[in-house]
């Protein structure tokens, strides 16, 4: 890997995997909204932001994301749900990473093996949904899985060398999580980058389209 854009570099995991990939000499391109003024609810901002870079990248790497939904913790119940929290949940979980792939797309090379990773979470799983609750930020994650799964077959058509994933980094300890990591383990996002990279270090074209976790496991969906 020589070069990587890394898509929410301000953020603590964005930020590590930065940090990780340029002591490994791989030369890195930071993006984010505090940074580049780049929204994921605005296509023409998406599209101005990454029209501006010209050469391709071998990994392009998105960190985005957010737990509330329109200012409203995640949902302990049915009746806590709005149709705020939803919309809002699915236009930076979801649309906003698939409007990042689309203007990519021109970014990720055609003859040789490239990454478009984007950060997902275990609880997008439908069949690892064991406990209920955190609604609409359940069911954006797993419209994000839903999205990239469907545009990796797409891409094989003509970046046969290239892998589409969703990755599960684990509960990372940073301001994301830190509300609502209660008693869960949590790693630094230092540990956490490495564990990501060394995942994308092992993809193959082969498993385009699917849902990992931090260890390189499968993850239903």
């Amino acid at each position: 890997m020589n070069s990587a854009l890394v898509i929410g570099a301000s953020g603590g995991i964005g930020g590590a995997i930065a940090h990780a990939l340029r002591e490994r000499g791989v030369e890195v391109t930071g993006l984010s909204r505090s940074a580049d003024g780049l929204d994921l609810t605005d296509e023409a901002s998406i599209e101005a932001t990454l029209g501006r870079l010209a050469k391709p990248f071998d990994l392009v790497f998105v960190a985005t994301g957010k737990l509330d939904g329109a200012g409203h913790s995640p949902e302990k119940a049915v009746s806590a749900v709005t149709p705020e929290a939803l919309m809002d949940q699915f236009r930076v979980n979801a649309m906003g990473p698939m409007l990042l792939l689309k203007h990519a797309l021109p970014l990720i090379p055609k003859d040789r093996p490239a990454t478009f990773a984007v950060l997902s979470a275990r609880v997008g799983s439908i069949g690892d949904n064991r406990i209920g609750g955190w609604h609409s930020y359940r069911a954006a994650k797993a419209a994000l899985n839903q999205l990239i799964h469907g545009a990796a077959i797409e891409l094989r058509r003509t970046r046969k060398q290239a892998c589409a994933v969703c990755l599960h980094p684990g509960t990372v300890h940073t301001a994301f999580t830190a509300p609502y990591a209660g008693r869960h383990a949590t790693v630094e996002p230092a540990e956490a980058a490495a564990r990501l990279i060394a995942v994308i270090d092992g993809l193959t074209p082969e498993q385009s389209g699917r849902f990992l976790d931090y260890e390189g496991r499968e993850i239903p969906w």
